[in-house]
């Protein structure tokens, strides 16, 4: 029994040949990834078909009464071995490759999403500042000023003190503070961004269901307030970190639908141009 060597490996080869110059360069998005785990698969795939040849010819060669033909199955199979090795060697390049990529864009996301949240916790006190002072403007000429103003001094030391525990990066605690705050001051014009900050504390423990759902409770609960757009766009990249493409775009689509002016809704098509 003969196994041409030739004929065996040359689909392989191709196939090996087309990693290096597809893996450079080209791990920079999702697309780029599935190809080369679609690529990995098929080395795969080829590798035990090569195996189960292998397995064939070490048949073949205990059976084998000619000398020379034991001699060439030997040969092939000596020759299959050291092909099998390559092809591990660019198995183990590609993976890394995609490691080393997905590592790229999570360190790169999470350095963005740092900023952003710096910026939104900037923003979030001085809106909390002005809606405390716009309040207690209000009430200071009716009757029961003071109570109204310890009132309100009250439920804005809550909410930093909520706030507080997020910037710490004590997740857990966040949410609890901000959930009391919820049932404690249901009416308040803070509930919304305490709500918001609920999601974004579920995603920083990479809780992502439950950061949707919060983010979702916002949207749902207050649609004309300026926090609802901003839970859409990140209910789109929670989406988009599970592996939810199609979800994400389509939370991207609402947001632009829903809120076309707001700047929530800017980022949103920029994401969608380069998905």
């Amino acid at each position: 029994m003969r196994f041409p060597a030739a004929a065996v490996l040359a689909p392989l080869f191709s196939l090996l040949t087309a990693v290096p110059c597809f893996a450079q360069g080209l791990f920079d998005d999702n697309e780029a990834r599935r190809r080369v785990e679609a690529l990995r698969q098929q080395l795969l795939e080829q590798n035990r078909l090569m195996e189960e040849r292998m397995t064939k010819m070490e048949t073949a060669v205990a059976g084998a009464s000619d000398r020379s033909a034991m001699l060439d199955i030997a040969s092939q199979i000596e020759a299959l071995r050291g092909d099998i090795a390559k092809m591990r060697g660019q198995l183990e390049v590609a993976t890394n490759q995609i490691e080393v990529a997905d590592k790229r864009q999570r360190d790169l996301y999470l350095d963005i999403d740092t900023r952003i949240r710096k910026l939104e916790e900037a923003r979030e006190q001085q809106a909390a500042a002005a809606a405390a002072t716009a309040a207690a403007g209000a009430q200071a000429g009716q009757a029961g000023a003071a109570p109204a103003e310890s009132q309100q001094a009250g439920e804005m030391r809550a909410y930093q003190a909520a706030l507080d525990q997020f910037k710490l990066g004590n997740y857990p605690l966040a949410v609890s503070a901000m959930q009391g705050f919820l049932v404690t001051y249901p009416n308040s014009t803070l509930a919304p961004n305490a709500q918001y900050w609920i999601g974004n504390a579920h995603y920083a423990m990479r809780d992502y269901k439950s950061a949707i759902a919060a983010q979702q409770k916002v949207v749902s609960s207050w649609p004309d307030h300026p926090k609802a757009p901003d839970a859409l766009l990140d209910i789109a990249s929670y989406q988009a970190e599970m592996g939810d493409d199609k979800a994400a775009r389509q939370s991207l689509n609402a947001l632009v639908k829903k809120y076309p002016t707001s700047p929530a809704a800017e980022k949103a098509r920029q994401r969608l141009v380069r998905k």
